[in-house]
């Protein structure tokens, strides 16, 4: 029995130097040392009630996979993490534990709570390098599943069927697999590497992706059924259509969705001085928005070069939607925030390109259904900012593509897949979870929800046949 660790802080997460990692594309968090692993485990009181695995969407067993990291035992601790997770490298980094099992965690009522999020990332990066062999292929039990996208809720899907003997395929519309996790999340918080590794657990284990398969296009979901031969399908197509501000100029050069510019860097490799697909390097960004995706944005605009970048956000600081610790890391890489301010024009030059945001002051009022206070305008409050680019982070809905080409897929107004709780859409056999239904959200209650609908396909088919 390993010793308590009684710190009511956590072990701190070796990090780049501010002044350095603002400029390159290498991960910010360097991970723990096997050192510092053991002696953060040991912090964990195993409690008998578990408050941490109810936080957790997938449920993994989190007191067990810690009890053997303060032991040492990192193979064993990897070994009880993915009987829960198809991707542990992956959850470790982007995850926010924060709002979830450490959110839970008895360590945190008078402290710090123990850093499971960093634990779990130092077992997988443990395992993934130095694990050659992969998993033996499950029997096969002779059912046809088919995954649509191969996102977190379409990988976590697809790896649960593949355990118990199913013949996946996932088709993946893009040319690399990965979903949001390859375009949408950059470099320097998940190298694309260790998610290349966690798709080859899943293709050892029996999983078919397809890539360049657009299903409604391509291929319909109804061909998947009736001519390829599936006998269920599961649809985690993500959100990926982007909102805008329906503002004055923002069709101006030089103004993008948070979605395509983060495409054009992370999937398209456009901040390599080789890539082939163009992206511009701009000298004062505003970036409109304060979720995860604004602050991955501002801080890939730094690492391209830019003078100044500052996110521009309606509400305070402490309505900020992002995590946390990625709101640290954008203030310490030299990220400006004006909050309480809100765009309501895109200036141009004289060649069509944006040269100035015009906008107002807010003031907090009451509440909204969501209990953040609404946000209205100062009066006599407009002000210029200087810009020559834009990046709009204001959310993403379902592409509706799947909406126009599935006859009797029910859906709500802005596109989201409608179903019941096991994942269950308004046509037979097909199944629906992740961001397609919940519009855009974590990667972690993506995974959850691939997981209940695996488990709710495997109950039907064999309750079919």
């Amino acid at each position: 029995m390993s010793k308590i660790n009684l710190n009511p802080k956590k072990c701190a997460m070796p990090t780049q130097d501010p002044t350095v990692r603002r400029r390159n594309f290498d991960e910010v968090t360097l991970g723990y040392t096997e050192e510092l692993a053991v002696e953060e485990a040991r912090r964990c009181l195993n409690c008998k009630n578990k408050p941490c695995v109810e936080g957790c969407p997938v449920k993994i067993r989190i007191p067990e996979f810690i009890s053997l990291v303060a032991e040492g035992e990192f193979e064993k601790a990897y070994q009880v993490l993915q009987e829960s997770t198809s991707l542990p490298a992956v959850c470790g980094r982007v995850c926010p534990q924060e709002n979830q099992c450490e959110g839970k965690c008895t360590r945190g009522i008078k402290g710090e709570p123990v850093a499971i999020g960093r634990l779990e990332r130092f077992v997988a990066d443990f395992h993934n390098e130095r694990q050659t062999e992969f998993v033996n292929k499950v029997c096969p039990n002779g059912h046809k599943v088919a995954v649509v996208g191969s996102g977190p809720a379409g990988l976590a899907c697809a790896g649960d069927l593949a355990k118990l003997g199913y013949q996946v395929t996932v088709f993946e519309a893009l040319h690399v697999a990965g979903g949001v996790l390859v375009y949408g999340i950059p470099e320097f918080r998940l190298p694309k590497a260790i998610v290349a590794k966690e798709i080859e657990h899943l293709e050892a284990l029996g999983v078919k992706i397809e890539r360049n398969v657009v299903i409604g296009q391509t291929l319909t979901v109804q061909e998947l059924k009736e001519n390829l031969g599936f006998e269920a399908v599961f649809l985690g197509s993500g959100a990926g259509l982007p909102r805008f501000m329906g503002i004055k100029g923002e069709n101006a050069e030089g103004v993008y969705s948070a979605n395509e510019y983060l495409t054009r860097n992370n999937l398209m490799k456009a901040y390599k001085p080789n890539g082939k697909t163009p992206i511009l390097h701009a000298k004062n960004v505003a970036v409109v928005g304060g979720g995860n995706v604004a602050m991955d944005a501002a801080r890939t605009a730094m690492r391209l070069g830019a003078e100044t970048v500052t996110v521009v956000y309606r509400r305070g600081k402490e309505e900020l939607p992002a995590r946390k610790e990625e709101v640290e890391h954008a203030e310490e890489e030299g990220i400006a925030f004006r909050f309480l301010t809100n765009p309501v024009e895109i200036l141009t030059d004289d060649n069509g390109r944006a040269c100035k945001m015009k906008c107002v002051e807010m003031q907090l009022g009451e509440a909204d259904a969501s209990g953040r206070r609404t946000p209205c305008v100062k009066e006599g409050s407009e002000f210029l900012l200087d810009v020559d680019c834009v990046i709009m982070s204001l959310g993403t809905s379902p592409n509706p593509l799947l909406r126009r080409t599935t006859d009797g897929l029910a859906t709500t107004r802005r596109g989201e897949i409608i179903t019941d709780e096991n994942g269950l859409t308004s046509i037979e056999g097909v199944y629906a979870g992740g961001d397609a239904v919940t519009g855009a959200a974590t990667v972690i209650l993506a995974m959850g929800a691939g997981k209940n609908a695996a488990k709710a396909i495997d109950e039907y088919l064999q309750n079919k046949n």
